[in-house]
């Protein structure tokens, strides 16, 4: 499923600017219980609706700082991620999806980074470094939208700059088989789609070549430790 970077369409831009929503959340009790009720909430779903197959998840740390690395192929993403992590990890979450019926009041109760797609968002870079400087986890995807192709599609810059601003470690975690079509087609059936999340060995960004070298390097190393967790056909660009 390799697929050249000049056939696959731009990414978004985000054509709602709301700086306002654009922070890190206040870990309250009542967000921390919320959260809580959401780890418990996907690991029902991944039972339940979901056949999935986890491998390295002794990788997944319980606390950070870390980043947590990830392809995005679908709706499913989501529950499967928090399955398979200890503690609720911060999210960087599309703003459009702010005022989005039931899901909006879901991401705004759980707490998520807003960020504006395909914009400089330096207030979402600041939230996310400040999380990383508290010490928590941090979910990012660097495709920074669902792939087109099933296949890794080429990653952008902010998961390097947060990486290397920190020094935090970096756990790629690849999933397979999530896609919208494939999931819903499944349960249209009444069947459990079979998926499959695999977690890679941390590792951390080495700077010394300059800021904008240091993050293009940084980027690609990033989406090859993607690339090597998935199956060949499903690497795309890397």
């Amino acid at each position: 499923m390799s697929t050249s970077p000049a056939s696959i369409p731009p990414k978004p831009i985000s054509e709602i600017w709301r700086p306002d929503l654009v922070a890190l959340p206040n870990l309250t009790p009542g967000r921390r219980f919320f959260r809580w009720l959401m780890l418990g909430l996907a690991r029902l779903i991944c039972r339940t609706l979901l056949r999935v197959r986890y491998s390295g998840l002794d990788h997944v740390p319980r606390h950070g700082p870390a980043l947590l690395i990830t392809n995005h192929l679908g709706d499913a993403d989501a529950p499967l991620l928090l399955s398979a992590c200890r503690s609720a990890p911060e999210a960087l979450g599309k703003v459009e999806l702010h005022d989005f019926p039931g899901l909006g009041l879901l991401l705004r109760a759980y707490g998520v980074i807003w960020l504006h797609r395909g914009r400089p968002d330096r207030r979402a870079l600041a939230a996310g470094s400040k999380a990383l400087e508290e010490g928590r986890l941090l979910l990012v995807a660097p495709e920074g939208r669902f792939s087109l192709t099933g296949a890794l599609e080429p990653g952008q810059g902010g998961a390097a700059w947060l990486a290397l601003r920190s020094g935090a470690a970096i756990v790629p975690i690849a999933v397979s088989g999530s896609q919208n079509q494939r999931v819903y087609s499944f349960l249209r059936r009444l069947r459990r789609a079979p998926v499959a999340l695999r977690a890679g060995e941390p590792f951390r960004l080495e700077p010394g070549l300059g800021r904008h070298a240091d993050i293009e390097k940084g980027t690609a190393r990033i989406m090859r430790a993607l690339a090597e967790l998935l199956p060949p056909d499903h690497r795309g660009v890397y």
